[in-house]
Protein backbone atom coordinates (compact mmCIF):
# COMPACT_ATOMS: atom_id res chain seq x y z
CA UNK A 1 0.00 0.00 0.00
CA UNK A 2 1.26 3.47 -0.82
CA UNK A 3 3.06 5.11 1.99
CA UNK A 4 3.42 9.40 2.60
CA UNK A 5 6.97 9.02 1.99
CA UNK A 6 6.28 7.96 -1.57
CA UNK A 7 5.25 11.29 -2.28
CA UNK A 8 2.49 10.52 -4.13
CA UNK A 9 1.25 13.10 -7.01
CA UNK A 10 -1.52 12.74 -9.67
CA UNK A 11 -2.21 14.11 -12.64
CA UNK A 12 -4.77 13.69 -14.77
CA UNK A 13 -5.47 9.55 -14.86
CA UNK A 14 -1.96 8.14 -13.44
CA UNK A 15 -0.30 8.03 -10.29
CA UNK A 16 3.97 7.74 -9.54
CA UNK A 17 6.10 6.77 -6.84
CA UNK A 18 9.80 5.99 -7.09
CA UNK A 19 10.76 4.00 -9.56
CA UNK A 20 6.52 3.12 -10.42
CA UNK A 21 4.51 4.53 -12.91
CA UNK A 22 1.20 3.97 -13.75
CA UNK A 23 -1.95 5.24 -15.78
CA UNK A 24 -5.41 5.23 -17.63
CA UNK A 25 -6.26 6.88 -21.14
CA UNK A 26 -8.60 6.62 -23.66
CA UNK A 27 -5.26 7.05 -26.24
CA UNK A 28 -4.13 4.85 -28.63
CA UNK A 29 -0.72 3.16 -26.16
CA UNK A 30 2.62 4.02 -26.96
CA UNK A 31 5.27 1.46 -26.36
CA UNK A 32 8.24 3.29 -26.42
CA UNK A 33 7.01 6.06 -23.97
CA UNK A 34 6.38 3.11 -21.39
CA UNK A 35 10.11 1.41 -22.16
CA UNK A 36 11.61 4.80 -21.66
CA UNK A 37 9.70 5.32 -18.13
CA UNK A 38 12.00 2.27 -16.99
CA UNK A 39 14.90 3.10 -18.54
CA UNK A 40 18.16 2.78 -16.46
CA UNK A 41 21.83 2.69 -16.61
CA UNK A 42 21.55 -0.34 -13.90
CA UNK A 43 19.39 -2.40 -15.89
CA UNK A 44 20.63 -5.10 -17.67
CA UNK A 45 16.69 -5.83 -18.55
CA UNK A 46 13.78 -4.24 -20.03
CA UNK A 47 10.63 -6.60 -20.53
CA UNK A 48 7.50 -5.14 -21.93
CA UNK A 49 4.28 -6.88 -21.85
CA UNK A 50 1.48 -5.72 -24.99
CA UNK A 51 -1.93 -7.10 -24.09
CA UNK A 52 -4.01 -6.53 -27.60
CA UNK A 53 -7.61 -7.53 -28.53
CA UNK A 54 -8.19 -10.69 -30.23
CA UNK A 55 -9.99 -11.30 -32.80
CA UNK A 56 -11.83 -14.13 -31.29
CA UNK A 57 -13.19 -15.60 -27.91
CA UNK A 58 -14.42 -18.76 -26.73
CA UNK A 59 -14.65 -19.60 -30.79
CA UNK A 60 -16.72 -16.60 -31.32
CA UNK A 61 -15.29 -13.50 -33.53
CA UNK A 62 -15.13 -10.83 -31.63
CA UNK A 63 -15.61 -7.00 -33.14
CA UNK A 64 -14.07 -5.16 -30.61
CA UNK A 65 -13.57 -4.78 -26.95
CA UNK A 66 -14.46 -1.57 -24.60
CA UNK A 67 -13.33 -1.08 -21.29
CA UNK A 68 -14.74 1.19 -18.41
CA UNK A 69 -12.70 1.39 -15.01
CA UNK A 70 -12.93 2.97 -11.19
CA UNK A 71 -10.39 5.48 -12.17
CA UNK A 72 -9.08 6.56 -8.40
CA UNK A 73 -9.12 3.14 -7.68
CA UNK A 74 -7.80 1.05 -10.02
CA UNK A 75 -5.02 3.32 -10.42
CA UNK A 76 -4.53 3.29 -6.31
CA UNK A 77 -4.76 -0.47 -7.06
CA UNK A 78 -2.23 -0.45 -9.91
CA UNK A 79 0.37 1.55 -7.95
CA UNK A 80 0.18 -0.89 -4.99
CA UNK A 81 1.29 -3.72 -7.57
CA UNK A 82 3.83 -1.86 -8.88
CA UNK A 83 5.49 -0.86 -5.69
CA UNK A 84 4.78 -4.53 -4.51
CA UNK A 85 6.41 -6.30 -7.88
CA UNK A 86 8.96 -3.29 -7.54
CA UNK A 87 9.90 -4.26 -4.17
CA UNK A 88 10.07 -8.57 -4.80
CA UNK A 89 12.06 -8.47 -7.55
CA UNK A 90 14.39 -5.37 -7.29
CA UNK A 91 13.24 -3.61 -9.76
CA UNK A 92 15.09 -0.79 -11.04
CA UNK A 93 11.65 0.53 -12.52
CA UNK A 94 8.15 -0.98 -13.42
CA UNK A 95 5.50 1.15 -15.53
CA UNK A 96 2.19 0.13 -16.53
CA UNK A 97 -0.65 1.45 -18.35
CA UNK A 98 -4.25 0.84 -19.49
CA UNK A 99 -6.54 1.84 -22.67
CA UNK A 100 -9.83 2.65 -21.24
CA UNK A 101 -12.96 2.74 -24.11
CA UNK A 102 -13.13 1.37 -27.60
CA UNK A 103 -10.30 -0.96 -28.16
CA UNK A 104 -10.25 -2.46 -31.60
CA UNK A 105 -8.81 -5.45 -32.88
CA UNK A 106 -5.15 -6.18 -32.88
CA UNK A 107 -4.45 -2.76 -30.55
CA UNK A 108 -3.24 -2.52 -27.08
CA UNK A 109 -5.26 -1.95 -24.24
CA UNK A 110 -2.38 -2.74 -21.54
CA UNK A 111 1.25 -2.20 -21.90
CA UNK A 112 3.39 -3.14 -18.52
CA UNK A 113 7.08 -2.43 -19.25
CA UNK A 114 9.69 -3.81 -16.25
CA UNK A 115 13.32 -2.99 -15.96
CA UNK A 116 16.32 -4.96 -13.73
CA UNK A 117 19.31 -5.65 -13.54
CA UNK A 118 18.96 -9.19 -15.03
CA UNK A 119 16.59 -10.95 -16.90
CA UNK A 120 15.20 -13.49 -15.20
CA UNK A 121 13.68 -10.56 -12.49
CA UNK A 122 12.42 -8.94 -15.32
CA UNK A 123 10.28 -11.55 -16.97
CA UNK A 124 8.72 -13.13 -13.79
CA UNK A 125 7.88 -9.39 -12.26
CA UNK A 126 6.50 -8.88 -15.74
CA UNK A 127 4.25 -12.06 -15.49
CA UNK A 128 3.42 -11.39 -12.20
CA UNK A 129 2.42 -7.77 -12.38
CA UNK A 130 0.36 -8.65 -15.31
CA UNK A 131 -1.78 -11.79 -13.45
CA UNK A 132 -2.17 -9.43 -10.33
CA UNK A 133 -3.51 -6.79 -12.90
CA UNK A 134 -6.01 -8.69 -13.91
CA UNK A 135 -6.97 -10.58 -10.97
CA UNK A 136 -7.22 -7.34 -9.11
CA UNK A 137 -7.84 -3.96 -10.85
CA UNK A 138 -11.04 -2.41 -11.16
CA UNK A 139 -11.15 -2.32 -14.77
CA UNK A 140 -14.09 -4.14 -16.80
CA UNK A 141 -14.68 -4.83 -20.64
CA UNK A 142 -17.90 -5.35 -22.68
CA UNK A 143 -16.92 -7.99 -25.44
CA UNK A 144 -18.80 -6.81 -28.88
CA UNK A 145 -19.11 -10.17 -30.74
CA UNK A 146 -20.19 -10.21 -34.63
CA UNK A 147 -24.25 -10.42 -34.71
CA UNK A 148 -24.67 -10.66 -30.92
CA UNK A 149 -24.85 -8.67 -28.01
CA UNK A 150 -22.01 -7.45 -25.56
CA UNK A 151 -21.18 -9.30 -22.18
CA UNK A 152 -19.74 -7.58 -19.58
CA UNK A 153 -16.77 -9.56 -18.12
CA UNK A 154 -14.42 -9.02 -14.81
CA UNK A 155 -11.13 -7.93 -16.88
CA UNK A 156 -9.48 -11.79 -16.61
CA UNK A 157 -9.85 -14.46 -19.26
CA UNK A 158 -12.74 -16.97 -18.58
CA UNK A 159 -14.66 -14.85 -16.01
CA UNK A 160 -17.84 -14.56 -17.80
CA UNK A 161 -20.32 -11.82 -17.22
CA UNK A 162 -23.52 -10.74 -17.87
CA UNK A 163 -25.60 -9.86 -21.60
CA UNK A 164 -25.72 -6.34 -22.34
CA UNK A 165 -29.13 -5.60 -23.48
CA UNK A 166 -29.89 -3.08 -26.43
CA UNK A 167 -31.90 -0.21 -24.71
Amino acid sequence: MASPQDQLHQENDELTSPGCYVALTHAHLDAQAIMDRVRSPAAGAMVLFAGTTRDNFAGKAVKELQYTAYNKLALRTMLEIAQATRAKHGLEGIAMIHRLGVVPIAEESILIAVSSPHRQAAWRAGEEALEDCKARVEVWKLEEFEGEHGVWRANRDGIMGQKVENA
